[in-house]
């Protein structure tokens, strides 16, 4: 096992780990967006967006380009949405079982 390796996977989970930070990923997967849209969309100022954005530029995650003075940010791996998926369905998956574990004690507490 490389440990180099899983420090980077580890680093790019950090970086996703936000929710302000996972909201523009999704937001990204739509198409590339100025910093004042993903301003709007996180509530947040712009100086703390760019810092996010920074963050998943640091990771790989998303690229940007400059047109004039406007930053236009866009997903650089779209293989993340399938992970991103995936993670709904673990979600899905966690929340039927602990409905299903719920409705089973009650069943117990019944007889």
């Amino acid at each position: 096992m490389d440990i180099e390796i899983i420090e980077a996977k580890a680093s790019v989970f950090k970086a996703l780990g936000h929710p302000s930070r996972l909201a523009m990923v999704e937001k990204l997967a739509e198409g590339e967006c100025c910093v004042c849209d993903l301003v709007d969309l996180v509530g947040a100022d712009f100086s703390t967006v760019s810092k996010h954005l920074a963050v998943l530029k640091d990771n790989g995650i998303v690229d940007f380009e400059r047109n004039g003075q406007r930053m236009f940010y866009r997903l650089k791996v779209p293989c993340l949405l399938r992970f991103i998926d995936c993670v709904e369905a673990v979600i899905k998956n966690t929340s039927r079982s602990e409905t299903e574990l719920a409705e089973c004690s009650n069943e117990m507490s019944v007889r």
